[in-house]
């Protein structure tokens, strides 16, 4: 085998090694909760592209996450990107990766747009019993 093929073989190698530890949520465990890194890949990418084709976003929906098994309660931390499950529920985990991933899309400057619009709306709506009086 010729130096070049070997270079291309080990070096095949180490870019399958390394996309093989990249996973998509960082999973830890309080206790002996346990789930596999496939299913949660799994459900993730799911839920994902589930909030990309409900909102039309051509803009891939990938939010850096994190999920902690056997916590005290189910929760999502929307500020630390964190969903916490008591035990694995592969339903709550992925509402959870929905509501992160919808607020993925909105970025803070548009959220801050959005509610001032909602508020400036809300100022411009008068209540018909108001103009009756």
């Amino acid at each position: 085998m010729s130096n070049s093929v070997k270079v291309a073989l080990v070096t095949f190698a180490l870019a399958i090694g390394c996309l093989a530890q990249d996973t998509l949520v960082t999973v830890t465990s309080k206790g002996r909760e346990k789930v596999a890194s496939a299913e949660v890949d799994k459900i993730y990418l799911s839920a994902c592209s589930a909030v990309q084709r409900e909102f039309g976003s051509s803009k891939a929906v990938r939010p850096e996450l994190a999920l902690v098994l056997g916590a005290d309660k189910e929760g999502v931390d929307l500020v630390r990107k964190t969903i916490f499950l008591v035990k694995w529920d592969r339903e709550l985990f992925a509402q959870g990766v929905v509501l992160l991933g919808f607020q993925d899309l909105l970025s803070p400057q548009r959220r801050m747009i959005m509610a001032r619009q909602a508020v400036g709306s809300a100022d411009e709506t008068v209540n018909v019993g108001e103009i009756a009086k």
